[in-house]
Order: structure tokens, then sequence, then C-alpha cells
């Protein structure tokens, strides 16, 4: 298997095998697996809801958050939730990948974009991928109590006020601007820690109930500082 980077695209990876042969089968190369968790769509649901797809095993992009699009290439801001099966620690490699054998450990129950992915034909997962998405609502919005708290951290972690709050400052954070983003950060992990003390909520399930903390996501925009002791 050709070796994978963080510099190295989806799609373009796969048109570079696209003109090494005239594939028209599965090989078990395990690219696709090694290359990331596939995101859910409502046609996984029921795996999610039956407990086959464990919510502790997903985490959330959420919506507004600036993210790769491994298929179109390039960071977009996600225009729904992107509820993603988690990697393997320190890779970005799926999580069920067994790459000792080049299996998916759930291939009986995996989710929709894995069972529509052809490397040698990506014309069906381009054309699906950010189509009908799973969102945290659909999954829990039915939990009374839990969803009303998912909503208020989304609500107060709001992508569209940072990034407003950027625009405005034209990227020099500082003052007023710092401030404000380091009470959004501040919400964030006290929210995370506050469900984790008052409830028995396994801490595997918070990247799918609150996604990336902020102060994680606003080191990647370039923004950093030193939390409030």
């Amino acid at each position: 298997m050709e070796k994978l980077n963080k510099k190295t695209d989806y799609k373009s990876f796969i048109k570079s095998a696209q003109n090494k042969s005239d594939q028209s089968e599965c090989k078990r190369c395990c690219t696709c697996c090694a290359k990331g968790g596939p995101a859910l769509h409502k046609d996984d649901l029921d795996l999610v809801k039956s407990g086959k797809l464990h919510g502790k095993f997903l985490f959330t992009i959420r919506e507004g958050e600036p993210a790769e699009d491994n298929v179109k290439g390039g960071l977009i801001q996600a225009e729904t939730d992107v509820v993603k099966i988690k990697s393997k620690d320190g890779t970005e490699a799926c999580l069920y990948a067994d790459f000792s054998n080049n299996q998916c450990s759930i291939y009986e129950n995996r989710p929709l974009e894995c069972k529509v992915l052809k490397c040698w034909d990506t014309s069906e997962i381009e054309a699906l991928y950010d189509k009908d998405r799973l969102t945290r609502k659909d999954i829990i919005g039915e939990i009374q109590g839990l969803w009303e708290l998912v909503e208020e951290h989304q609500e107060k972690c709001s992508f569209s006020e940072v990034k407003q709050i950027i625009d405005e400052n034209q990227g020099k954070i500082a003052g007023k601007a710092l401030e404000q983003l380091l009470e959004i950060v501040q919400y964030d992990i006290s929210i995370r820690a506050l469900v984790l003390e008052k409830t028995d909520t396994d801490p595997n399930l918070i990247p799918f109930l609150f996604g990336t903390p902020m102060q994680l996501i606003l080191r990647k925009l370039g923004i950093e500082f030193k939390q409030r002791t």
C-alpha cells in the first residue's frame, strides 16, 4: 500500500491509484480505512440505535466547524453536524480497521459510506458523502435534558460567533476579542467537566456529545492563550 500522509488528500490518492491500474474490484489494500473513519448518514441510524455502532466510538464535527474535506480537498465549514467513526490513537486510520489482515472488524455492520466506496470509481461516494448526514439530534434528540444541554453548548460555542470575532479583528486577537474567545473556551471546558462530574456519562462519549475542544480548534486557527487559573 502506498504510504499516506496528512498532506495527501483522499481524492488525490484515489486518482493516483486509478492512474496505476484498470482496477475493477476491491483488492483489500485498506487504503480507505487508513485515511480515516467514515461519516454517518441517516441510513446508519439503526446501527447506532441498536448499539452496533456505539456512541463512544464516534465523534462529532459540529455545524460550522472548520474541517478538512477529504473528498473535495481543502478546509471547509461543516454545513451540519458530521458524526464520524473515531480514528485509532495516534493515527488517521479508522478505529475498526484491522491491518493485521486488512479487514474491517465490523464489516457486516459497516456504515453506508463504506458500502458504496469503490476506489476505482469514486462517483457514488462523491454523490453521497455530503447528503443526508446523521446528526446528534437524530441520535439523542429524544433524550430529555441531554439534548437541551448539547443545544446550549452549540449556541454558546457557536462557530459563527467565533468567525465573526476573528473577522471583525482581522485575525489580530487581543483585548476584548481575546476575552470573548476565552469565555467560549472556558464554557466549553466547564460543560464537559460538569457532565462527567454530575452524571455517569462515559468519558469516551464526550467527543460525540460536544465535538473537538474549542481550545484545540482555535489553536488550529492560530489562536492560542493560557487558561485562567
